[in-house]
């Protein structure tokens, strides 16, 4: 028996129309059951306590219940022959006409005083739902998709059980309020209320199911059964040919077995155990019937789609360990009846829930698997099989009950505990059979309440055929959730040294693990792939981590080539999955650490993907190429659920309410608490005295520091959008910012304009004004929120809940080195996207200092300077200079700071002027904007002991693309994160690619292309400019304008600007080549200050097209010295500058952020050179 079973989507081979649980068919179905066995339950219980009296307690109710199933073995074959023969809605409509007639004879019966008359007219309704039964559970398939079985089952089971328990409730209520006596037979009038009840409820539900739809015939040439039981026989024989369908009908048949013991048995426990009177006895059965409705729907919602047959094996333990209970509760009360207590009845109560929760998760799957595994054409007569072993145990459980009651004298709770011991060997049975499901199951279920799974592309698993998946390799739990997740079992492929441990040894048995390990040489390596390619060809799922282990780092670690090994020559396609959010879980390496640390969440989100099958891969690098698009579109995929980082910076900052949170260099200093506490006095202020309510955009021009902190939080939990404008920009560039962004306020300081005096048109608020304003309420009220009141209050009362992910977290205008400021859009998941990558490659720890030395109007200062710090938890020092190397030395010193990010033109200061016991703490130190020259990192790696690494980004990207691991947050020395020379990898789910320029074709490994990035930090677009926006990201790809190479393992070289290349007779001349060249020529190693000396751009030339101009500063060699070692370095002439293109300066123009103003730099050079103008 497979422990799971998927339903197809094919079309029907009968027609019709498959549709959802809400289709018109489908509910009418429903309420045709709902009405019908309830008229049932309603009509025997209120025949059985008119029996008792007459024929005594324990036959009444064997009786009852004797006379009601044994049509169902009778007519069993009948029931299937309709149900095959005829349209099973025909057959519904003609059971529902029929029940009419039969609860009219009813009422006669009742009114002769015939009790022979009267079971015999039970054993008439069960005929009537015997041949309603077949149709109505073949309907069921052929009105539903086949992912709709599950809960469709759920929802039959629950209709049926809530109907039978109103009316068992029902049935005792009108013998109560009516009293009849077949001694004293009434009039008609006596049994009024009752006949319109019995009759009515009948004809509802035969007007309802006319509203059935036409269901197709099955088996229009079947004969009628004229010899029942070699009918029964046949159906029977049919049935056991197929093992799993015989063992599922046996474990149905045993579920209603146990479920008519308790049935009658709860009647007889109420009144001799609980001493309750017979109109009280309802709630017992009410409350086990709606246990049993509970269970159904749990089964359906744990089946998720799917037929789980791992649930019954937890369905059999409840069973058993709830009848054990019933019996300790009933045999705990005394005789009399002042012994039985509202605790006794609390606790049956209770158990009687616990044991019908049981019950339904023990028989959904069992009927649904029935339901599915059955052929179209002989369903009816398989459910007609599966309802004679049910109903033949029904009988028996009669005949067991009256022995139990009247031979055995066994108490009530002791026929609970008989009940429960009879489940034992059962659960045994089915464990044993199921122990794959079971265990799977269970590890599910308690997955569920640790982790938050989230899955997707399930649809591109092949329903059958084999095939290989293929994915990333984060924690120790991916195979288990591969496994939990995927619609068929997947056999591993793993390290032996792994499964063959004592403690999963036999788990790795149980689900078929392929052991492998390349140190038993290659024979035994060629062994495992062989028995993963057979089982491929035998129609299994195979899996592997194509990585080849654990990854130590968060990145995707090159693919191993034994996966192609795997799949060549098979057919069968590669099947690409990316594990999603593992990474800094207590099962992977995040943190250097294994398993003992403090877990970040609960329940703790994963997400799985499954893409596309690819079918002939190209090679391991092409697979890899789609996991990590899967990974891109995962990354992507957050934003629908995560938090905004406004949203973290409450929690953070409440978790470090009385730790040191944010610094400056001017000695503000202000914990977590009270950073919140002024973020929070602040947006009162502002919008109650600033800011109207639709002022959405807001400027800001603050320096890094705390005060700049405390408004860019206070802007961003309004829900406001702070932009930080560009102070270095000219007045006019400034001004042009504000225009675009639609800025009506600007917030700054007093202090601030006196240093950086600004006309700005807009409305300048001094921040300074503000102070006078704040009450004690404001800082009473504020602090209470930031100290006492939960961050889900606090958000909800603000409106913070309400921003999505994808929302504007700021404008960054891009510096203008090349022209006019362009406005870049960052949303919430552009910022946290960025910061997640960041952590995952830095492992943050709340031992971490960051140094933020770069503004805010930077992407990199806004993004990892200032939020990252606000929702991790970890602290932040500001200073406003970072050319103040000796305040910058002093700060990292007292703050013990561990990580910052520079240029080397900046690292050139700290290294002159810095001390190395400044740097004890520091031991991150990451460059970028520029080329970081190898022998100043050997330089400051000699004196403060610290590698500095390259990263790459833009602020298009927010702004971290590529970086390389710092040596001190490498956690595996065989895994390589860093390579000198480079700019590192692409961070987690970011994608890197080159193109050729001209044709715009991707360009395989290590050939030179224009670079183009993909990731959930490609901003959303430029401000007010969709045309620039949809030049710049095509498909999801964002153009990076620099020429780059991209090696064998990942690692980016950038090697030019797409604007820094010049096109001289024909040929392309890469600026930046030759600039590095000329500052290694012209460098002075005892110079007291490493500055910019060299920048090279190009002017128009009407011969050869253009022309480079070398703009230098005043040097210690002369310009023909510098040609003759620039000839030595094996250069094409093209790329020699002429003697008289060197044009000496005061000083290289400089951005604020330390990048050259290019366009600065080509206006100085244009007017030194002007195009000569020929007749």
């Amino acid at each position: 028996m497979n422990s799971t079973v998927t339903a197809d989507n094919s079309a029907q081979a009968h027609g019709g129309r498959k549709g959802t649980l809400n289709s018109p068919s489908f509910l009418a179905l429903l309420a045709t059951q709902f009405l019908g066995a309830m008229n049932d339950n309603m009509f025997r219980w209120f025949i059985i306590p008119i029996g008792k009296p007459v024929i005594g307690d324990a036959e009444a109710l064997s009786l009852g219940l004797a006379c009601f199933t044994l049509p169902y073995l009778l007519l069993a074959s009948v029931a299937g022959y309709l149900a095959d023969r005829f349209s099973k809605r025909t057959v519904i409509i003609a059971c529902k006409v029929a029940e009419i007639l039969i609860m009219v004879l009813g009422i006669w019966a009742i009114q002769i005083g015939n009790i022979y008359l009267l079971f015999s007219i039970v054993a008439l309704m069960g005929c009537q739902s015997a041949l309603f039964g077949p149709a109505k559970f073949g309907s069921i398939p052929e009105m539903l998709r086949d992912n709709r079985l599950s809960r469709g089952n759920g929802l039959m089971g629950l209709i049926t059980v809530i109907s039978s328990a109103l009316g068992f409730i029902a049935g005792n209520y009108l013998f109560h309020i009516t009293q009849p006596s077949l001694s004293n037979p009434g009039t008609f009038s006596d049994l009024k209320i009752a006949a319109f009840a019995l009759v009515g409820v009948a004809v509802l539900g035969t007007l309802v199911s006319l509203k059935i739809r036409k269901l197709p015939v099955a088996a229009p040439d079947r004969e009628f059964p004229f010899n029942p039981a070699k009918e029964t026989w046949h159906q029977m024989q049919l049935l056991r040919s197929s093992t799993p369908l015989l063992r599922t009908a046996l474990g149905v048949a045993f579920f209603w077995m146990l479920a008519s013991l308790a049935q009658m048995n709860v009647d007889t426990y109420g009144i001799n155990e609980l001493q309750l009177s017979q109109k009280d006895i309802g709630p017992l059965l009410g409350i086990l019937v709606f246990g049993v409705a509970l269970g159904s729907i749990l089964a359906g919602v744990w089946s998720s789609g799917r037929i789980e047959l791992g649930i019954v094996p937890l369905g059999a333990a409840g069973i058993v360990f709830t009848s054990m209970m019933l019996f300790l509760t009933g045999n705990s009360v005394g005789p009399g009846a002042e012994n039985a207590t509202n605790l006794h009845y609390s606790l049956s109560l209770f158990w009687l829930f616990l044991l019908g929760v049981s019950s339904g998760l023990f028989d959904i799957p069992l009927e649904t698997f029935l339901q599915h595994r059955s052929d179209v054409e002989t369903r009816g007569s398989i459910l007609a099989a599966a309802n004679f072993l049910a109903f033949a145990f029904i009988l028996v459980a009669s005949f067991a009950f009256w022995v139990m009651q009247k031979h055995l004298e066994l108490s009530a709770s002791q026929i609970f505990m008989v009940l429960g011991l009879l489940t034992v060997p059962v659960g045994i049975y089915i464990f044993k059979l199921l122990p794959n499901a079971t265990i799977r199951f269970m590890v599910w279920l308690v997955s569920c309440t640790i982790y938050k799974l989230r899955v997707k592309g399930l649809k591109n698993l092949p329903k059958k055929g084999g095939a290989l998946l293929v994915a990333n390799h984060v924690s120790w739990l991916d195979g288990i959730f591969l496994i939990l997740t995927s619609t068929r079992p997947v056999r591993m492929i793993a390290y032996s040294t792994y499964v063959e441990a004592p403690w999963v040894a036999w788990l790795s048995r149980l689900y078929n693990t392929i052991p492998i390990n390349v140190e038993d040489g290659p024979k035994a390596l060629m062994k495992s792939i062989k028995t993963a390619r057979t089982a491929i060809e035998n129609g299994e799922l195979v899996c592997i981590f194509a990585e080849g282990k654990l990854t130590r780092s968060g990145y995707l670690q090159p693919f191993q080539s034994g996966l192609m090994k795997i799949i060549k020559g098979t057919g069968a396609p590669v099947i690409p999955v990316y594990i999603d959010e593992l990474w800094g879980s207590i099962f992977s390496f995040h943190g250097g650490k294994f398993f003992w640390k403090k877990p970040r969440r609960w329940p703790y989100p994963v997400s799985i993907r499954f893409g596309k099958p690819i079918p002939h891969p190209e090679n391991e690098k092409h697979v890899q190429r789609v996991v990590q698009n899967l990974g891109v579109d995962a990354a992507n995929f957050r934003k629908t659920y995560q938090m905004i980082p406004p949203r973290l910076f409450l929690r953070k900052c409440k978790s470090q309410r009385f730790q040191l949170k944010v610094a400056d260099s001017m000695g503000d200093e202000r914990s977590g608490g009270m950073l919140l506490t002024g973020a929070l006095v602040l947006r009162r202020l502002l919008n109650k005295f600033v800011l109207k309510p639709d002022e959405k955009m807001v400027g800001v021009l603050l320096p890094p520091s705390v005060g700049g902190c405390a408004v860019n939080a206070s802007l961003a939990i309004s829900g406001r959008v702070p932009i930080n404008l560009n102070y270095t920009l000219s007045d006019s560039d400034i001004n042009y910012c504000i225009q675009e962004a639609g800025i009506k306020t600007v917030l700054t300081s007093q202090k601030f304009l006196e240093k950086r005096p600004i006309e700005m048109d807009a409305n300048v608020l001094l921040l300074d004004d503000l102070k006078s304003k704040v009450t004690l309420w404001d800082k009473l009220f504020c602090m209470f929120q930031a100290f006492l009141v939960p961050a889900w209050i606090i958000e909800r009362s603000i409106g913070l809940h309400r921003v999505k992910s994808d929302e504007l977290s700021t404008v960054i205008f891009t510096s203008g080195s090349t022209g006019r400021p362009k406005g870049v859009m960052l949303s919430h998941h552009n910022i946290i996207s960025n910061i997640n990558s960041a952590d995952d490659l830095l492992q943050l720890s709340p031992k971490d200092c960051i140094l933020g030395i770069l503004p805010f109007f930077h992407s990199f200062g806004y993004t990892i300077s200032l939020w990252m710090p606000f929702v991790r938890k970890m602290r932040s020092c500001y200073h406003f200079n970072p050319t103040d190397a000796r305040t910058v030395g002093k700060l990292i010193e007292k703050y013990q700071v561990t990580l910052f990010a520079t240029t080397p033109t900046f690292l050139r200061h700290y290294l002159k002027r810095c001390t190395k016991e400044q740097f004890a703490s520091m031991d991150v130190v990451i460059t970028g904007a520029e080329k970081l020259p190898q022998s100043l990192a050997r330089e400051f790696e000699e004196k403060f002991g610290i590698f500095p690494t390259e990263g790459y980004g833009t602020t298009e990207l927010s702004p971290v693309a590529a970086v390389n691991v710092p040596p001190s947050r490498q956690l595996d020395p065989d895994e390589i994160s860093a390579k000198p020379g480079t700019v590192g990898r692409p961070v987690p789910c970011v994608m890197a690619k080159t193109v050729d320029p001209e044709t715009m074709q991707d360009l395989p490994e290590g050939e030179e292309g224009l670079l183009f990035i993909k990731g959930p930090n490609v901003m959303k677009g430029y401000l007010n400019n969709p045309e620039k926006t949809a030049e710049v990201i095509i498909d999801g790809w964002y153009n990076t304008g620099d020429f780059a190479r991209i090696d064998e393992d990942g690692f980016i070289t950038i090697t030019g600007r797409q604007t820094r290349f010049s096109k001289i007779g024909g040929e392309m001349v890469p600026h930046l080549r030759i600039e590095e060249i000329i500052t290694g020529i012209v460098s002075d190693p005892e110079a007291d200050e490493s500055e910019v000396e060299v920048a090279v751009t190009a002017v128009p030339d009407p011969r050869k097209g253009e022309r480079l101009i070398v703009l230098h500063k005043p040097l210690h060699k002369s310009v023909d010295e510098i040609l003759k070692e620039l000839s030595q370095e094996d250069l094409p002439n093209l790329w020699l500058p002429s003697s008289d293109s060197f044009l000496e300066v005061d000083s290289i123009p400089l951005l604020g952020t330390g990048k050259l103003d290019l366009a600065k730099i080509k206006q100085i050079a244009s007017e030194a050179f002007p195009v000569e103008v020929t007749s």
